[in-house]
């Protein structure tokens, strides 16, 4: 049986700016920093919150994973913004969204309410874009 997730993927273009934009923009931590083969580099973070979750900052090279034309594909798809997404959360959305805003963090989508709490959305360095939520508050 399943018992969690450990580490998922986020496809860049360039890992030294994925570092910049992922530990100094959005503050997450370095877990692992590591060659893996001639010019291989196995690079995770993880939000701070989260240390048990990996986020493999996975560079868009041709080799073993992509082949002959599939590596320029991808990067373009990452690059215009149509391959990745994913969802953070934080305690405070109005106050992370002037905070990552200062820091340079491109946003697509200011704080809005929407059904299920405050939503904002913005692009990381390479185009993948992602949701920034605010869960809301329930009484007892």
């Amino acid at each position: 049986m399943i018992t969690k997730m450990n580490h998922v993927s986020i496809f860049v273009l360039n890992q030294d700016s994925a570092y910049d934009f992922y530990v100094n923009k959005l503050g997450f931590k370095v877990h692992t920093d590591a060659a893996m083969g001639p010019g291989m580099r196995w690079l995770t973070v993880c939000p701070p919150g989260q240390p048990e979750l990996e986020i493999t900052l996975m560079a868009i090279d041709e080799g073993m994973m992509f082949k002959g034309e599939a590596a320029a594909q991808m990067r373009d798809l990452v690059k215009k913004g149509t391959f990745g997404f994913g969802v953070f959360e934080c305690d405070d959305l109005k106050a992370t969204y002037e905070e990552l805003k200062a820091k340079g963090v491109e946003f697509k989508k200011p704080p809005t309410k929407e059904f299920y709490g405050y939503e904002a959305l913005f692009l990381d360095d390479s185009g993948n874009w992602f949701s920034l939520g605010e869960r809301s508050k329930t009484t007892s």
